[in-house]
C-alpha cells in the first residue's frame, strides 16, 4: 500500500529528524524541502548504486546501514565507510554530476531519503534560501570527509624526511 501524500511527508519528516546536514533549517523549510525528497527501502544486500554509474541523487540514511564500497586497481574491492542513520552519501552528484566514486549497498535493511538533482535545482530555484543552506550542510559535509581521508592518506604515506 503506497501511503498518501500527507503520510509520505510525514515519513520523509520524520526520516530528516537527526540528519547534521539539515540541523540549522526551520520546521517550514523541511517541510519545503521534503516535498522535494522520496522515501526507499532497501533489503540487506540490495545495491544502492554502482561505482562508475550516472549518478543524479543523494541519500540520506534513515534508518539501517549502508557500506560505501570501492574498486581497487587489483580488481579487488575495499569497504570504505559503514554508513549510519544521520549519515549521506551521494552528495557530489547533485552537484557535479559525474559518475559515481564508489558502490553503495544496504548491510542492513535500511530506510533512505533521496534528493535527485532535478528535485534540487526545483528547489534551488522556488526556495534560494533553503537550497543555500542544503549547499552550506554539502560543503560542510564534503569538507569533513576531505579533512578525514587526508589524515587517513598521511597514515599511509612515508615520512618526507
Amino acid at each position: 500500500m503506497k501511503p498518501d501524500n500527507g503520510a509520505r511527508l510525514d515519513l520523509i519528516l520524520d526520516s530528516l529528524a537527526g540528519i547534521p546536514l539539515f540541523d540549522e533549517l526551520s520546521d517550514d523549510e523541511l517541510k519545503i524541502l521534503g516535498k522535494h525528497m522520496h522515501f526507499l527501502e532497501a533489503g540487506e544486500g540490495e545495491m544502492i548504486f554502482e561505482e562508475g554509474e550516472k549518478g543524479n541523487y543523494v541519500c540520506f540514511v534513515a534508518d539501517g546501514e549502508l557500506a560505501v564500497i570501492k574498486d581497487a586497481k587489483s580488481g579487488e574491492r575495499a569497504i570504505i565507510t559503514k554508513l549510519n542513520r544521520g549519515d549521506s552519501v551521494g552528495e557530489m552528484a547533485v552537484i557535479d554530476h559525474f559518475p559515481r566514486s564508489a558502490t553503495v549497498i544496504a548491510t542492513a535493511d535500511s530506510n533512505l531519503v533521496t534528493l535527485s538533482s532535478d528535485d534540487f535545482k526545483k528547489l534551488l530555484d522556488n526556495h534560494p534560501q533553503v537550497g543555500i543552506s542544503i549547499l552550506k550542510g554539502i560543503a560542510r559535509v564534503l569538507s569533513i570527509n576531505l579533512r578525514k581521508t587526508s589524515s587517513q592518506l598521511a597514515d599511509y604515506m612515508l615520512p618526507i624526511m
